[in-house]
């Protein structure tokens, strides 16, 4: 297996891969991962079967989309490729450290410039993808009201019903949501989608964003999702707002949005986030 990636690997960046080390990464990713390195190379390789390749299609297509931004650092894809016996994404190897305030507020200052790119006049993708192992349906809507409720919402309430927890009616609860969101109608900014302190890493130089589940849609979803698992520091968002200042009403839609996202880890990692949509529920009153 190894012989035929390296082959093609050095074929792609005429650079010889032929001998160069695998060593099996350590980290929270879902495949394995890898470094592979040659004397001129550092590669991140996401290593998993055929069925796997959906996954890193999904996450090469939003990568060359917020590469083509050009506000805000990403590992650029090198290699997507799917055989018979296994299915692959490469990446640059970033190695990351500790980060300073200033490449905080640095980060801050990208993310508002790429959710300035808002060339949609609507909602939604090109195509359906995913956030962690969920599904997340991207079909274009003109209303941001319908697009959330019944998109974010909506859908994984179903796939919760469908991995027997319910909590409460499905068609009330999207109603309920639309009623929240009911004239709020933003930009459809180029999101990242899952931007939480796991999927964002520095380096001496710059700071990064990866793993994404990108669409266009309010860019306080974005915002959001930072301050669910631990809120990133205040430098990020004092550079944000120098840019493009946070909306009014913006803290009253926070927690229907981090609602999306405690649904979907119910229904990856089951009853303690179950149990936190729940008390997400009763204090949106929906």
């Amino acid at each position: 297996m190894w012989k035929g990636i390296c082959q093609r690997l050095s074929e792609k960046l005429n650079s010889d891969f032929n001998h160069c080390t695998a060593q099996l990464l350590q980290v929270p990713c879902s495949s394995a991962a890898y470094l592979l390195q040659n004397q001129q190379h550092q590669l991140f390789i996401k290593l998993g079967k055929p069925l796997d390749y959906h996954y890193f299609a999904a996450e090469h297509f939003s990568l060359l989309h917020l590469a083509e931004a050009q506000c805000i650092d990403i590992p650029k894809p090198i290699l997507l490729e799917k055989h018979r016996e296994h299915s692959l994404i490469a990446l640059p190897y970033l190695a990351f450290s500790s980060a300073s305030e200033r490449q905080w507020l640095q980060l801050g200052q990208q993310l508002a410039r790429l959710h300035q790119h808002t060339s949609q006049s609507q909602y939604g993708w090109q195509e359906d993808n995913y956030i962690g192992k969920s599904v997340q349906i991207n079909s274009w809507q003109k209303r941001w009201d319908q697009f959330f409720a019944e998109q974010r919402i909506g859908y994984q309430l179903q796939l919760l019903k469908e991995s027997g927890h319910s909590i409460g009616d499905i068609d009330a609860i999207v109603s309920n949501c639309r009623k929240l969101l009911k004239g709020h109608q933003p930009s459809a900014s180029l999101l990242h989608g899952d931007l939480w302190s796991g999927n964002v890493g520095f380096t001496l130089s710059s700071g990064y964003i990866f793993d994404p589940a990108c669409y266009y849609g309010d860019r306080e979803t974005d915002l959001a999702m930072s301050e669910l698992f631990g809120r990133f520091p205040p430098a990020f968002y004092q550079g944000y707002n120098a840019v493009w200042p946070v909306e009014k009403g913006y803290e009253y839609r926070k927690p229907l949005y981090q609602l999306y996202h405690l649904l979907n880890h119910a229904v990856m990692f089951g009853q303690p986030y179950l149990d936190s949509a729940k008390s997400h529920l009763v204090n949106l009153d929906v």
